[in-house]
């Protein structure tokens, strides 16, 4: 767990999840589920206890969701084409 104000994330490309998910234009309950599921890293938390993702990382990862998705994969599918 790590304490960094927003400007030091920022510089670190570390985003919360809402911010992450905005940025993938995506629901941020998405981006929660896949995190649980294993799809998406979670880099590290706040003290709070908020999720921190590494940006271009994460967007990336859910360009491919999102396009293994749009070809009818199934979710079992997808985790197993991101290994």
């Amino acid at each position: 767990m790590i304490n960094l104000k927003r400007r030091k994330r920022l510089k670190l490309d570390l985003l919360k999840l809402g911010e992450i998910a905005a940025l993938a234009g995506v629901l941020p309950s998405a981006i929660r589920y896949y995190s649980n599921l294993g799809l998406l890293k979670v880099s590290d938390y706040t003290q709070g206890k908020y999720r921190l993702f590494k940006k271009d990382e994460t967007l990336a990862r859910m360009a491919k969701i999102k396009e293994l998705k749009n070809r009818g994969l199934i979710l079992d599918v997808i985790k197993k084409e991101l290994r």
